[in-house]
């Protein structure tokens, strides 16, 4: 991920839909182009809003990984 401008963490774990969704909708207001979003959420229903979401923004998923304790999702902000 060369292209990176910045590197955000957003930790929406113990939050319930559409807490995640919305925490990930607020990070995307405050970022640019060639960022990247990692949010960490607990609910399991972050895994389809996050593809959605991504699709509806026209930005990309990078990764959406369940790391046991919580799922990881990656995203990289293609357009404003």
């Amino acid at each position: 991920m060369a292209d990176v401008k910045e590197h955000t963490m957003v930790d929406s774990r113990g939050s319930a839909c559409p807490g995640p969704i919305t925490d990930l909708a607020r990070a995307y207001r405050r970022s640019k182009v060639g960022d990247v979003i990692e949010l960490w959420a607990t609910d399991p229903g972050v895994k389809g809003d996050v593809q959605a979401w991504a699709a509806k923004t026209k930005n990309e998923v990078v990764s959406v990984e369940d790391q046991g304790d919580k799922i990881v999702s990656v995203l990289r902000v293609l357009r404003r």
